[in-house]
C-alpha cells in the first residue's frame, strides 16, 4: 500500500488497487469490516487504512452498529471522477472512430 496519504483526494483515494476492490465489493451492498477483510490476502490493519482513506475522501461513509462498523459506499462522492472520466471517454470514442475509419480506407 503507498504510504502517501490520499487525504480528501477522491482521485488519490481511487488510484489504488485495494482500495478499487473495496469500492467494487461495496457497490453489492453494505459490509462490515470483518467481511471486507475476509476478501482481501492483507492485514485487518492494511485494510483499516484503506478505509480511512476512502472515508478522509468521502467516498465510504462509517456507522457503528453495536459492535460493528458497517461501511456503505458514497456514489454521490464518486461524480467527481466520473465526470473526469467522461471527458476521456469521449475523446478515445472519437479516436476509435477514426482508426476504423482510416482503417477501412486502407481495405
Amino acid at each position: 500500500m503507498s504510504r502517501i496519504s490520499a487525504g480528501a483526494d477522491p482521485f488519490q483515494a481511487v488510484a489504488d488497487p485495494t482500495r478499487r476492490a473495496i469500492l467494487d465489493r461495496l457497490r453489492y451492498g453494505s459490509a462490515p469490516v470483518n467481511e471486507l477483510v475476509s476478501g482481501f490476502n492483507v492485514s485487518r490493519p492494511a485494510i483499516s487504512q484503506h478505509l480511512r482513506v476512502l472515508r478522509d475522501a468521502q467516498l465510504v461513509r462509517c456507522q457503528r452498529e453495536g459492535r460493528l462498523q458497517i461501511y456503505t459506499i458514497r456514489p454521490e462522492q464518486l461524480r467527481t471522477v466520473a465526470h473526469w472520466l467522461d471527458a476521456y471517454r469521449v475523446f478515445w470514442e472519437g479516436e476509435l472512430i477514426n482508426l476504423k475509419n482510416h482503417l477501412e480506407k486502407k481495405k
